[in-house]
C-alpha cells in the first residue's frame, strides 16, 4: 500500500520560508519521478516541480528562483523549499508520484500579513 504523508504547511508572512516534506512508504522514491502539485481555491491544480529519478528537476515559472526540490532517498522522502513567498502561492500543497497516479492528503500553505 502507497502512502505519502505531506507536512510542514503553515501561515507565513510575505517574504518568509517553508520546507514541505513527503515522506513516502510503499514505494521507493528513488526510482520514480516525483512532484508537487498545489490547489489554490476555485483553481485547477498546478504542476509547481519535480524531480526524475536521475535527478533532473523541473519548475513552473512562477516559482523558479524561489522554489527547489530534492530528495532524500536513505530517508524514502521529497522535500520542497518554498523561499520568498508571496501571498499567491496560498494553496493546498499535494505530493504525486508521477507516472503511478499516487497523491497524498496535502498541506496547507498560507502566506499572508
Amino acid at each position: 500500500q502507497v502512502q505519502l504523508v505531506e507536512s510542514g504547511g503553515d501561515l507565513v508572512q510575505p517574504g518568509g520560508s517553508l520546507r514541505l516534506s513527503c515522506a513516502a512508504s510503499g514505494i521507493m522514491i528513488s526510482a520514480n519521478a516525483m512532484a508537487w502539485y498545489r490547489q489554490a481555491p476555485g483553481k485547477q491544480r498546478e504542476l509547481v516541480a519535480s524531480i526524475t529519478s536521475g535527478g533532473r528537476t523541473n519548475y513552473a515559472e512562477s516559482v523558479k528562483g524561489r522554489f527547489t526540490i530534492s530528495r532524500v532517498n536513505a530517508k524514502n522522502t521529497v522535500y520542497l523549499q518554498m523561499n520568498s513567498l508571496k501571498p499567491e502561492d496560498t494553496a493546498v500543497y499535494y505530493c504525486y508520484v508521477m507516472h503511478r497516479g499516487y497523491w497524498g492528503q496535502g498541506t496547507q500553505v498560507t502566506v499572508s500579513s
